[in-house]
Formats: structure tokens, sequence, C-alpha cells
């Protein structure tokens, strides 16, 4: 038996990917679930948290896949009762909570991890290796979707706090800060405010270094999920969401590895080794876009 663990928060990306990888992973065991209507098969489910912190003692890691404004307090409750913690993307609503989740966790000696479940994706580590000793010239980020496919009436994303386009945009800004060998640093930014809405549906940014970006919410049809980096030796292309890797247009071997495992796999090390991992380089950049970005009004969007 593994080491047991509660997910918080039963919606698409739990089931999706929390549940399987937990499930498939010899260090843990689902003991427990927490939400408001989801549920889990054969697992025992709670919709009060505070009460499974106090009944299940047994259980001392919690993985949170709540949207990012209430994560906060889910998070605080359980690292001062002592539990592990593990953080969907983005890991908070803003910088200063999760600095202060960091000092709550130091303080009481557990582990905090948040995870970046794209730079997790099998393309990315060879694609970091191989641009350690590259000449970079440009890079840029082509990252667009549908959202009425991915947040199918989610009004919560358009909502302040749900981060619109820069909720699927930061994966992508969590795969180029850890590709690049040298740090970001935004210049400037456009972003795309619905009439109707609270948050970006589209943005255009530049940062140093000739470094960009596009990301947007409109794509309808074939997905893009893309970043390519021109080199002294060669195009490097990371496509679909990093899952593959061309050099100069040749696939490599990626390995075989998926995204969510990995991390439960990195949980499990830092829980034994009583660490934490907590990198918010790509959560600064969506900051960075919000303090520098000129706003435009486009037209109004509903689902």
């Amino acid at each position: 038996m593994g080491t047991n663990i509660c997910l918080v928060g039963i919606g698409k990306i739990a089931v999706d990917q929390h549940v399987p990888a937990i499930t498939a992973s010899d260090d843990w065991t689902l003991a427990a679930t927490v939400s408001r209507a989801g549920i889990v098969d054969g697992v025992p489910s709670f919709t009060d948290f505070d009460q499974m912190l106090a009944d299940r003692p047994d259980i001392p890691v919690i993985s949170l896949c709540l949207p990012p404004v209430p994560r906060f307090d889910y998070a605080a409750k359980a690292i001062a009762a002592g539990r592990h913690v593990m953080l969907e993307k983005p890991p908070g609503a803003t910088l200063a909570e999760v600095h202060a989740l960091q000092q709550m966790a130091a303080d009481k000696g557990v582990s905090l991890f948040a995870t970046w479940h794209s730079r997790a994706a099998k393309a990315v580590q060879p694609a970091k290796a191989w641009l350690a000793d590259k000449t970079i010239t440009s890079a840029h980020i082509n990252w667009k979707e549908d959202v009425r496919k991915w947040h199918p009436n989610q009004d919560w994303v358009f909502e302040a706090g749900g981060m619109g386009v820069f909720d699927p945009g930061i994966n992508a800004l969590s795969i180029i800060t850890e590709i690049l060998p040298f740090e970001m640093r935004l210049k400037h930014a456009t972003l795309e405010f619905p009439s109707n809405r609270d948050t970006p549906i589209a943005a255009k940014m530049q940062w140093a270094d000739n470094v960009s970006g596009e990301f947007d919410w409109r794509q309808t049809g074939p997905q893009s999920w893309d970043i390519t980096v021109e080199t002294t030796a060669g195009t490097a292309e990371i496509k679909d969401g990093g899952t593959r890797f061309l050099i100069d247009g040749a696939e490599q071997d990626t390995g075989e590895i998926g995204e969510y495992p990995a991390l439960y796999a990195q949980m499990n090390n830092l829980v034994k080794s009583n660490a934490s991992d907590v990198d918010l380089r790509p959560m600064v950049h969506v900051a960075d876009a919000f303090t520098l970005g000129k706003r435009t009004v486009t037209d109004a969007f509903e689902f």
C-alpha cells in the first residue's frame, strides 16, 4: 500500500489526470476526496475539508485541484494540520499568498509542491538539455486553443483571479522558463479583454533577448501549443503542449512517462526527503504581463 493521499476538488482535471495517476502508482493510495459534488467510486468522500482533516489523521498528503482563488485557505488549513500539500497550477491567485504558504510549510516542517504539469511533459527535459549550450537567437510561443472546449461554461476563468487566457498560457510559460538557459524579462504586452469579462481572452508579449509569445482562447479546429527556439545550431520545436521535440524538423526520442505520473513521483520524493519545490517564475511572468500590459477591449464573450 502506498502513502495515503486526499484529492480536493473533483472536477475535470482531477478525474482526467489526477485520479488515474494516483491509482496507477504504487507510491499512493487515494484514501479520500473532498468536493461539493464530485466523487470517485469506491473512495470515501467528504464535502467539508475541515471534517476530513479532523476525521482522517491517517492521511499525510493533500492534493489541491481547486480553482486558484479558494486554494490558499485550503492549503493553509492543511499545512496547519501538519499535512504535506501539492498544488495544481497555478499555485495560487497571487504571488504573495504562495510566498506565505512557503513560509508556513517551512515553519511546520512539511513539503509544499507547486506543480507545473506541462513542465513535466516528456519533451521538456530533452529540449532543455539540447538548448543548454546553444546560442539562442529567438524564441516564440504560439499557444492558442478553444476555451469552450477546455473550460465549458466555467465562468470563473473570466472572473477576477481566474487569469483568463493565462490559465492555459501559464503552461507555456512553465515550459519556456524551464528550457531557456537564461532568465526572461518582459518588456511589454497587449491584453485583449472581452467587453463583458474581467480577464483577457488573448495576449501578445515581448520579452528581452528576442523572445515573444501569443496566447488566444478563440481558436477553433486544431489547437496550437507550440514553442519554437531558433539557435545558431538549428531550430528546436516543442510541440503539442510539450509531448513532441523536434530538431530541424526531425522528431527526437522523448521517452514515455506522462505529466501527472511524473508530478506524483516528484511529490513522493519531496515527502520522503522532507523538501519543497516552489518555482514561481511562470506566475511572475503572468503578473508582469498584467502590470505592463496595454488593455484593449474586444467583442463580448458568451459560452
